[in-house]
């Protein structure tokens, strides 16, 4: 049986041990990389994120990076962004100021108020919008002192609550953006990653 490949871009700041594992699990073939013609190429792409925003982006920036994986999320092709991950993909952060991120999406990432335990660690529920196609109502693992405040224009949006509401998720075609951690959400993360690797074989692009 032929395996598929998954491409997960090294962002330097990632536990990439549990990414690597939990695509193993459904039936992937998970290479770990930085380099650009891989992800320019990838019929599917992982941006992982354990850390800090600033860190990941001076390691993608080194690698010249930023443009092709803002190209490719403009474009819609299979591509899956975890915790730090989907911040990489906004604008700006109060976690690393002055650091301009891939401004894909819109919004500032704010750190939660300071009445509340950061980070929030644990499982936490999420309610998506009618009309998701990937994400589903259920419990999943965060690890994350920083937030969107309110769901981007054009995106269909998962929502959680801790101190407040706040995006959880947000898809689009085949790209989706998870502040909490799938690849650590038991069989309920495993199964969310399964249909994202499945709709990459609708909307995959180049192979790999």
């Amino acid at each position: 049986m032929n395996v598929e490949k998954v491409v997960v871009v090294r962002t330097g700041t990632a536990n990439l041990a549990s990414v690597v594992a939990a695509f193993k699990r459904i039936g992937a073939d998970p290479v770990i990389t930085e380099d650009k013609e891989e992800v320019i190429n990838a019929k599917r792409l992982v941006l992982p994120g354990v850390g800090t925003l600033g860190a990941s982006m001076q390691r993608i920036d080194s690698a010249g990076l930023a443009g092709p994986l803002r190209e490719r999320v403009l474009a819609g092709r299979p591509t899956i962004a975890f915790c730090v991950g989907l911040q990489l993909l906004c604008e700006t952060s109060d976690e690393s100021p002055g650091v301009r991120a891939l401004s894909v999406v819109p919004r500032h990432v704010g750190r939660f108020p300071s009445h509340l335990a950061v980070p929030q660690f644990g499982w936490n529920k999420i309610i998506p919008d009618r009309g998701a196609k990937l994400l589903e109502e259920g419990y999943v693992y965060f690890a994350n002192s920083y937030r969107v405040e309110t769901p981007p224009e054009g995106w269909v949006c998962a929502m959680s609550d801790y101190g407040g509401p706040f995006v959880a998720a947000f898809e689009k075609g085949a790209v989706l953006a998870c502040q909490f951690h799938p690849e650590l959400s038991s069989k309920f993360g495993l199964a969310l990653l399964k249909r994202w690797f499945d709709r990459g074989a609708e909307d995959g692009g180049a192979a790999c």
